[in-house]
């Protein structure tokens, strides 16, 4: 009897492990939707921004580190690029050779084959949980490079609940090691939102190699899948990146600053820092080259190009995009060398430099050292902060732009378009009060490591003035 069931139990895996491979070539699926399946607005309808392949590789611009309409060097210049270009061939050479090896199986280690076959059970087992328990469709898609792009749909709009989270799209990115079968789409899924989930080129289904252009352009398929064939209205579209996954997650709010919101958990500003800190010293040049060139990974910068809504959800026990030599893992507050900070100083000094001029940014640098809410708490009692009159201010100098009006440029989709010059004038201790507001308004401490699942009620939306 038990050599029977052994052998049942031998049958059961190896067809899970075939059911599984077959799945997860995914070239036996048609296709679903492609990246220029892009309708235009109809009579009383309404037209997204449907861009070109080259303009929705996520920032191409940011990941060449060149701008269109560039005036053109003379001959003499073109001649010194050329021989400064033969001159650093050989570092290319080798930097390339590094990113198409090592560095893209430390980047992106969920696209190791020996890794996805070891998980092929339980990817199967998260999928089969997301058609069964949550009616999930799997679509294929095809993106601008011919990458075959593997998502699930989880559409509650028929049934909302009784706050109407089920009319907003929650399109996940993953990490570098996450699937949608078993990631972070678990914590908007569960709180009740519609769900949209996908795996990057080179993971599960998806077909291709993970490089941030092979990201940007998944990505942008994704955000037209949702726009023009799951029909959801841009404002309801809430993008939420995981780690490495809020590279793709500040691409697609920067490429359709439309979008609802953006929330962005335990990501990191660049890549550089987190590269130099778990490689040899003595790499550091080829590492800093190799990034820059294949894994450019500045979410900061792409983040500044989004106008809308945005929560950081900060990870207080993170030990993986934090720089210090901390033993692992980190003990619970240990949150200066998070990268999230860096983020968030970005992201405030692009919206409200007058703000974050001299005391505005010293307090807010120290206001992130508190990693527990009683510390939070703490800070921002000592400084006395007035919410209310913080929100009067802001509301106010929204108002008088609106009054003006001269400038229609300055209003996009959200709004009036930063920066703001809200601050200007303001006494340093009323300064500092407003930098904290606003710092506490866009980022929140969750006390996890960084692989831990995030709670559903850990998961909220961005606050919007």
């Amino acid at each position: 009897m038990c050599v029977v069931c052994f052998v049942k139990a031998l049958v059961h895996v190896f067809k899970i492990y075939l059911t599984a491979s077959c799945t997860y070539t995914f070239r036996s699926w048609p296709v679903d939707f492609r990246w220029d399946e892009v309708r235009a607005a109809g009579p009383g309808g309404r037209a997204y921004g449907a861009l070109t392949c080259a303009a929705a590789a996520a920032g191409v611009w940011l990941l060449q580190g060149a701008a269109p309409g560039r005036p053109t060097r003379g001959a003499r210049s073109q001649a010194l690029c050329l021989l400064q270009q033969i001159r650093e061939l050989p570092g290319q050479l080798a930097s390339y050779a590094l990113a198409h090896s090592l560095g893209r199986w430390l980047v992106y280690p969920g696209s190791v084959s020996l890794m996805t076959r070891a998980l092929l059970p339980l990817l199967q087992h998260g999928q089969e949980r997301l058609v069964a328990r949550y009616l999930g469709r799997r679509a294929k898609l095809v993106a601008c490079d011919g990458n075959e792009i593997d998502t699930v749909f989880m559409d509650r709009r028929r049934h909302p609940g009784s706050s109407g989270r089920g009319l907003r799209l929650v399109i996940c990115c993953e990490g570098n090691a996450g699937f949608y079968e078993m990631g972070c789409l678990s914590a908007p899924l569960e709180a009740g939102y519609s769900v949209l989930g996908w795996n990057r080129p080179g993971f599960g289904g998806s077909t291709g190699e993970p490089f941030p252009r092979h990201d940007a352009t998944a990505m942008d398929v994704v955000v037209k899948y949702a726009l023009h064939r799951l029909h959801f209205p841009p404002a309801r579209v809430v993008v939420y990146g995981w780690s490495i996954g809020g590279f793709a997650a500040t691409c697609a709010t920067m490429t359709y600053p439309e979008l609802g919101a953006l929330v962005l958990d335990a990501t990191f500003d660049d890549l550089v820092p987190l590269a130099v800190k778990v490689m040899p010293h003595s790499w550091k040049g080829m590492v800093v080259r190799t990034v820059r060139e294949h894994f450019n990974l500045n979410a900061a910068e792409q983040l500044c190009g989004y106008p809308g809504p945005v929560l950081l959800l900060r990870r207080t026990r993170d030990d993986v995009v934090g720089t210090s030599g901390h033993p692992r893992p980190l003990p619970s507050g240990s949150v200066d060398s998070n990268r999230g900070n860096e983020l968030l100083l970005r992201l405030l000094q692009h919206r409200y430099p007058a703000v974050m001029a001299r005391e505005g940014l010293a307090i807010v640098t120290r206001w992130l050292r508190a990693g527990s809410p009683a510390q939070e708490a703490a800070f921002y009692a000592r400084y006395r902060v007035d919410d209310e009159w913080c929100l009067e201010l802001l509301r106010s100098y929204r108002a008088s732009c609106d009054d003006k009006r001269e400038d229609e440029g300055a209003w996009g989709p959200h709004g009036l378009a930063f920066p703001w010059l809200v601050g200007q004038g303001l006494s340093p201790r009323r300064r500092r009060q407003l930098a904290l507001f606003l710092a506490r308004k866009h980022l929140k401490n969750v006390e996890a490591t960084h692989c831990s699942p995030l709670e559903p009620e850990d998961f909220q939306l961005p606050w919007r003035l």
